[in-house]
């Protein structure tokens, strides 16, 4: 059997496997109407944790847990409808499968094409494969940052609403009416909740599910145990949304003082590969060497684990939580 192939074999082998999996996961939960009818009726709880007592709620939590690196994975791929809410797209697991397969073998026809060889055509088609979990990862990551600058006008508005005499429920309906994606879809659901008989606290306790953000989690906590002690909700309110914005005027000014160093590690990470690509067109032998010799692959391994321990550092130093 000739090397191309035995390439192709293992390729769709590959994406065969993953599309099975894919549908054994599809097939065991329900559609995105049906779980968003479920959460809405409090027939499937969005976590474990909203299993009844108060005391497992957003309470129990502390607001400044941070999820570790395994934490962080399997809660961000382990759902992936999860995900697709979070970056508000319509895709299903199925249909992200599909992309990401097809995405992989149009790189790898790709390489072909161009005369890259057999040994760079797998290596380009499993890059290009996660570029459609880039795409979402970004848009996730984009939506709830807007989420993020959002709140705290959200926030003065749920208090300046509390002080003209509505109760919590319409002020969460004007924050739904009155101002634009993402924030009024999630409140616009909080609202929903709470009329179709779900309380309060479970219908923030899935809000702070559903988008994972510190603030959200504050704003939360303050309103239940308003709920239990009492006090004056608005003026807790006006405090957390005053913190907010002084903490995201620290945060731009931090941007603004590491935006160089984000900007080497940007380009000191593209710089191989570019070159390498560069190298390849111009002497293909030159470069297949790499591929071919036993200490190639060990120098190839040994850049690609330098490559990922830089990328850590850099990420390290210029990630300043505020």
């Amino acid at each position: 059997m000739s090397p191309l192939i035995l390439i192709i074999v293992v390729f769709v082998g590959v994406a065969s496997l993953v599309g099975g999996v894919a549908v054994l996961i599809r097939g065991s939960s329900g559609g995105k109407f049906e779980n968003r009818l479920d959460a809405l009726t409090q027939l499937k709880k969005l976590d474990p944790r909203l299993d009844g007592a108060l005391g497992e709620s957003v309470l129990a939590e502390p607001l400044d847990d941070t999820p570790g690196v395994f934490d962080e994975f399997f809660e961000r791929f382990g759902n992936l409808t999860l995900l697709f809410e979070q970056a508000d797209t319509s895709l299903t697991v199925t249909r992200f499968v599909a992309i990401s397969a097809g995405v992989g073998a149009g790189g790898f026809v790709l390489a072909l094409v161009l005369g890259m060889g057999l040994f760079v055509a797998p290596v380009l088609g499993a890059m290009t494969s996660v570029l459609p979990l880039m795409w979402v990862l970004f848009r996730r990551k984009r939506r709830l940052a807007k989420f993020g600058q959002q709140l705290s006008d959200a926030l003065e508005l749920i208090a300046r609403a509390l002080r003209s005499g509505h109760s919590l429920a319409a002020a969460m309906e004007l924050v739904a009416t009155e101002m634009s994606e993402p924030i009024c879809t999630e409140f616009s659901q909080v609202y929903e909740e709470q009329n179709l008989g779900v309380s309060i606290d479970v219908a923030l306790d899935n809000m702070t599910l559903r988008v994972p953000n510190l603030d959200l989690k504050f704003f939360a906590t303050a309103v239940i145990l308003q709920r239990q002690t009492g006090g004056d909700l608005a003026e807790i309110l006006d405090k957390i949304g005053s913190l907010i914005r002084e903490r995201y005027k620290i945060l731009g000014q931090v941007q603004a003082l590491t935006g160089e160093g984000r900007l080497s590690g940007i380009v000191l990470l593209a710089l191989p590969p570019v070159l390498f690509v560069a190298v390849y067109r111009l002497n293909p032998e030159y470069a297949s060497v790499l591929f071919t010799d036993p200490m190639g692959k060990k120098m190839l391994a040994g850049a690609g684990l330098s490559m990922l321990f830089g990328a850590l550092v850099i990420r390290k130093i210029v990630d300043i939580k505020v």
